[in-house]
């Protein structure tokens, strides 16, 4: 369990004595003033608490556990003053959020009894959050799962985006991947509402109408319109919102907000999909280049390097007995009397393994299926 604690104060010989009767029952690290806390919160964390000072030059405590909430949300807050008057108090409380506010002089006993409910807090934080994360994770997937069963054409793709996208914000060093993994599963959601004869066409490269483009461009919108009132799914709503935006600036800087940088990885990761089908990687990434700055550079460049984690595949020549999940289709799948079971692209799952199964044992499938198998 993360036991950090980071003691943020202007005076050196306050923080050595944090360090005498602290330092055997947690992993203590100092910071002399805050601009120094706020770096060591930047690239020394996560802490699962942070303690200030009030008096400070330049930063006074409240300030700077205001600043520290901004950079790190689950860091557990607290306070320590010799100023105890109920201004203060307020302030800290309301701006900084903090968990816990005590005067000077401290015993360290008191002061570690608080620290210790402090660790209690943040486990309890990470444990909650990490639950929910699981479960809508786990409830998404299975929706995306049943989706790519009743619509193969428009949710075929969906595992593939999700590898890409997740895969994007590695290379980008991006903290709470779900969030973007959870948006690159519901990124076809409004998809459900094209034409059929629209989406065999889309996802076949073939060229669309105007008035089919129009309708096609509406359909992140729709998504968004759909989950932005989803608890949690707020952000993630954004992000599809904003899948099909050009980036059309120079500069390298990856945005600030977490909703643009995903809607931004999202149009790369559509984009770059739709391009490679039929096409070594290479060739995909050199007509992105050759579009100007409609993608954000950084990201661009990203996804340039998915060829180094590509999995291997082989294709061959199966049975359906003999498909496993994991598989991906290397051409459609249809029944006996031309049902679509599987779109060109498609990944296995175990939904779609136990359908490919069910109409083997009933109507029948063409057989043999030309899958690509991992290496």
């Amino acid at each position: 369990m993360n036991n950090r604690v980071l003691c943020v104060d202007d005076e050196q010989n306050v923080l050595d004595g944090y360090k005498r009767n602290l330092r055997k029952r947690y992993d203590l690290h100092a910071a002399v003033g805050p601009e120094e806390g706020l770096k060591a919160l930047r690239t020394e964390g996560p802490f699962a608490v942070v303690i200030s000072d009030y008096a400070m030059p330049g930063m006074n405590g409240v300030d700077f556990l205001a600043q520290a909430r901004k950079i790190a949300p689950e860091t557990i807050r607290m306070m320590l003053t010799g100023f105890a008057n109920m201004d203060n108090t307020l302030a800290a409380i309301n701006e900084g959020n903090i968990f816990r506010f005590l005067t000077k002089p401290c015993e360290p006993d008191a002061l570690a009894r608080a620290l210790d409910e402090g660790l209690e807090q943040y486990r309890l934080k990470r444990m909650e959050k990490e639950l929910l994360e699981q479960t809508l994770f786990g409830s998404v997937r299975v929706m995306s799962q049943i989706l790519s069963l009743v619509n193969p054409t428009a949710f075929s793709s969906t595992s593939r985006i999700k590898f890409y996208v997740k895969h994007l914000a590695n290379e980008l060093k991006q903290t709470g991947v779900w969030r973007f993994e959870l948006a690159a599963m519901l990124c076809q959601l409004g998809c459900v509402t094209l034409p059929p004869e629209t989406l065999s066409r889309l996802f076949s490269a073939q060229p669309l109408s105007p008035n089919e483009m129009e309708i096609f461009d509406k359909h992140p919108a729709i998504a968004a319109e759909l989950l932005e009132n989803i608890p949690r799914l707020d952000v993630i709503s954004k992000m599809i919102a904003g899948q099909n935006n050009n980036w059309s600036k120079a500069d390298r800087e990856l945005p600030d907000d977490v909703a643009i940088l995903g809607s931004q990885m999202l149009h790369v990761a559509l984009d770059y999909d739709r391009l490679s089908l039929g096409r070594p990687i290479t060739a995909a990434i050199d007509i992105m280049r050759q579009r100007g700055n409609i993608y954000h550079p950084r990201i661009l460049d990203a996804m340039a390097t998915i060829e180094h984690v590509e999995r291997r595949m082989e294709i061959r020549t199966l049975k359906v007995a003999q498909v496993g999940v994991f598989m991906v289709s290397d051409e459609e799948v249809k029944t006996c009397n031309g049902v679509l079971l599987m779109t060109a692209g498609q990944e296995v799952s175990k939904p779609v393994l136990e359908r490919l199964r069910s109409f083997s044992r009933t109507v029948g499938v063409v057989e043999p299926i030309r899958m690509r198998v991992p290496l």
